[in-house]
């Protein structure tokens, strides 16, 4: 790979409403946007800090253009992988790598990754935490989506639980709670959970308590969130869950991301694939993954107010792929 020149900034992309989960609120959101080059091609990507693990989007920047400074940082991504470890930063960095690469082979990163031309998905909706009658209109009014996923935040999840499944009775659902309950909460949450049908709740306890889930019954599945990142880590989830959520903001990039899915596959683990709030830029790598995904949870641009152009459609009930203008 040629010697390739970096740009980054920070953005800022109002919500259309504010974002509520069990850590806190935000009213917009604010990404790392980074464009490789070598004069004649841009490669981009982006990547979204997140506080839960000590990154700001000035950090992040900092980490991205110091990596600049590192010798043969951008000559490949296995060379990045070795001069970053993952998070945002290396996600914004490797996923412009991969947008490069298909631009300079006149090709696409879906080919590339022998993944093949992508297909529209079906996308969780997500439902902000809030009280049980706020979340049932919320749920209502999202006739559109028939996938919708609740924020949930401890006490009174139960409630919410109930109230959201009563207001769709036709949707399928889902819940995370990042975090959020505690082990008294477990059992009769997860009760509550498959008493309203829900497909599966993310990450009920904390990422360093969850060795609580070893062992026990359970009939809706569990999946992980915060307590996964890479493929490494699957050897010690794969006794306390039964499916990993993958994010490239976590795994580092796509290319690490297709790994941590080929582990989780070869683990007997379902997948999720997820994304924070963030512009369509950031989503598009993940299509690859969503591909094969049990679950796909990329509505981060549906929660903005304005989204990059051309942005990634909804038409249909389905999240459609998105244009090779964009990435990839």
């Amino acid at each position: 790979m040629p010697a390739l020149s970096l740009s980054l900034s920070i953005e800022r992309f109002p919500l259309k409403v504010p974002f509520v989960i069990a850590r806190g609120s935000k009213t917009e959101a604010v990404v790392v946007a980074v464009a490789v080059s070598d004069g004649r091609i841009t490669g981009r990507g982006e990547c979204t800090p997140y506080a839960r693990y000590g990154e700001t989007p000035e950090s992040v920047a900092a980490t991205i253009a110091e990596a600049e400074r590192a010798p043969n940082a951008f000559t490949s991504r296995e060379a990045l992988a070795a001069t970053l470890p993952p998070g945002a930063a290396r996600n914004a960095l490797d996923c412009a790598l991969w947008d490069f690469e298909a631009k300079s082979r006149r090709t696409t990163a879906a080919e590339i990754a022998g993944v093949g031309p992508l297909e529209a998905v079906e996308t969780c909706f997500t439902l902000s935490l809030d009280t049980p009658q706020a979340m049932a209109r919320a749920a209502a009014d999202a006739r559109t989506h028939r996938l919708l996923k609740l924020k949930l935040g401890g006490a009174g999840d139960i409630e919410r639980m109930a109230a959201v499944r009563q207001a769709r009775p036709d949707a399928r659902l889902v819940a995370d709670a990042n975090e959020a309950w505690t082990e008294d909460m477990l059992g009769p949450f997860l009760a509550a959970a498959d008493e309203s049908s829900f497909e599966l709740i993310e990450q009920p306890l904390p990422a360093g308590a969850d060795y609580m889930l070893e062992g026990l019954a359970h009939s809706v599945p569990v999946c992980a969130d915060e307590s996964v990142h890479t493929s490494a880590d699957i050897a010690d989830l794969m006794h306390r869950y039964d499916a990993v959520n993958i994010k490239l903001d976590k795994a580092g990039g796509l290319t690490e991301a297709l790994a941590l899915q080929k582990a989780a596959n070869e683990a007997g683990l379902k997948v999720m694939v997820g994304s924070m709030v963030a512009t369509s830029l950031a989503v598009a790598p993940a299509f690859l993954l969503a591909q094969t995904a049990d679950w796909v949870d990329l509505d981060g641009p549906l929660l903005l107010a304005e989204d990059r152009n051309p942005p990634i459609r909804f038409e249909n009930g389905l999240l459609q792929p998105p244009s090779t203008q964009l990435w990839g």
